[in-house]
């Protein structure tokens, strides 16, 4: 009778079967090249932008410190990571189900009747028993499958929310540097200011210049005076946002003023198919996708019956002294099996909701490339059209900088008004500051497209199953 068992046992295993469809990663649109990449950086080599310490490329040592601790102190990345583990355990406790179920009881019982001259009798049982639903249509392993995906999708989502936060982490220092910069020209600017004052003062006491000359002279440097003490403000709220990116209170981060990054590194960007490896939030609907694939299986299995196999040994005896005697064993072996007959076509409509989750995700997955291509665009386009205006605003700068000296002499020389000088300075003040923000731009597009192609990730960075 054993031995019917385990050959029907290995019968049923050797024949088991998968139900539903297996897993292909569906076709995306993929472009040949990028749009803006015809003069930018082809064939560069991928070691210049480093793999997870991306940041490093901008070569500022503040940043280089700053960048590690995201991964670490980050308390949305805690939660994130929290939610990956979770993730993994939940594959662990399906997987669980593939193996039989192996259990021990025992009792042991002391009786009597009547009064205290009865003997009293004793029994004891030790049994162990054994059940298992063998997998035989593959729905545990359906399920498994997609749990696996899952927690790989969960993977992918702490990469990407880590290369987001990252990425958050340089704007704002890139920001924060910025209105160190214009601190310091506005430092600059009431320099200049304060010395055209005294040049104004000194040509009024001289009875050259009139007393609004002065009064101009005195309004513009207090107009810049305001400007500096308001460019704290936001610098201020750039130093709050890193340190927050950084898991510490505000309070506790001061980060002393220093200098805008001059160097817009040149960033290897390839050929868009790689796109599809690099970047974690494609990964996060690929793997979406093959979960989605596995449930339509899980689905389907539903329609199969379930074969139980049980077993059950053990010893049994009355006094106890006999229970490990040959005369007390016992044992059974059996095996049941449960189909559902009817169910008013829930079985059905739960495989066509599966299906309809699965081409759901094929379609966001499909989305998300279109929009990865997108920002690489964006970021390319960016690069291209502000490395142009930069040249424009420095020629611009250095001519409103002659203009103002120009006009100073003229001035002192009695041959110009005071408003003349005025303007120029106005001009240069506004070209300066526009340099400064075309520079701050190319910084801010320069991390969007190192972002944009996954700064260091790869799908191959996904735990395996």
């Amino acid at each position: 009778m054993i031995k019917r068992i385990w050959v029907l046992t290995l019968t049923v295993l050797l024949g088991a079967c998968t139900v539903g469809p297996n897993y292909h990663r569906p076709g995306a649109i993929v472009p040949v090249a990028y749009k803006e990449a015809p003069g930018w950086t082809r064939a560069a080599p991928a070691d210049n932008r480093g793999k997870g310490s991306w940041w490093r490329i901008y070569r500022d040592p503040v940043l280089n410190r700053l960048e590690p601790l995201v991964a670490v102190s980050n308390q949305t990345l805690a939660a994130d990571y929290a939610a990956y583990k979770q993730a993994e355990a939940i594959v662990r406790e399906v997987r669980g189900g593939l193996f039989p179920v192996v259990g021990l009881t025992g009792d042991a019982k002391r009786f009597g009747q009547g009064g205290g001259s009865s003997h009293p009798q004793s029994s004891a049982s030790l049994e162990g028993n054994v059940s298992w639903v063998p997998d035989i249509w593959g729905k545990i392993r359906r399920q498994v499958e997609g749990d696996q995906a899952a927690a790989q999708a969960s993977a992918a989502e702490l990469a990407n929310a880590t290369l987001s936060a990252q990425a958050a982490l340089a704007g704002d220092y890139v920001n924060l540097r910025a209105q160190d910069a214009t601190v310091d020209l506005l430092q600059q600017t009431a320099a200049a200011y304060r010395q055209s004052l005294r040049i104004t003062e000194n040509q009024a006491d001289a009875g050259v210049a009139t007393p609004l000359d002065v009064i101009t002279a005195r309004t513009q440097l207090e107009g810049a005076q305001a400007q500096l003490i308001n460019a704290g403000v936001a610098r201020a709220q750039y130093e709050h946002a890193i340190a927050v990116l950084v898991g510490k209170p505000p309070a506790d981060l001061n980060l002393t003023p220093g200098k805008l990054i001059a160097r817009i590194p040149r960033i290897p960007v390839g050929v868009p198919s790689t796109l599809l490896q690099r970047r974690p939030d494609i990964a996060v609907a690929e793997r979406s996708m093959a979960q989605a694939n596995a449930q339509i299986g899980v689905a389907v299995g539903a329609f199969y019956p379930d074969l139980n196999l049980s077993a059950l040994g053990g010893y049994s005896a009355s006094p106890i002294h006999d229970l490990f005697s040959a005369s007390n064993a016992l044992w059974s072996l059996g095996t049941d099996a449960t189909a559902t007959l009817f169910e008013g076509g829930s079985r059905r409509a739960a495989v066509s909701a599966a299906r309809s989750g699965y081409a759901q995700s094929v379609a966001v997955y499909r989305q998300t490339v279109l929009t990865a291509f997108q920002q690489v665009e964006d970021a390319l386009s960016n690069l291209r059209i502000l490395a142009q205006q930069a040249k424009a605003q420095q020629a611009a700068v250095k001519d409103a900088r002659q203009a103002v000296q120009i006009a100073l002499n003229e001035y002192q020389a009695g041959t110009q008004a005071y408003t003349t000088v005025v303007t120029a300075q106005v001009t240069l003040l506004t070209d300066q500051q526009a340099a400064l923000a075309v520079q701050q731009g190319r910084l801010l597009a320069s991390i969007a497209l190192i972002q944009g192609l996954g700064g260091g990730w790869q799908r191959a960075d996904l735990p395996t199953p």
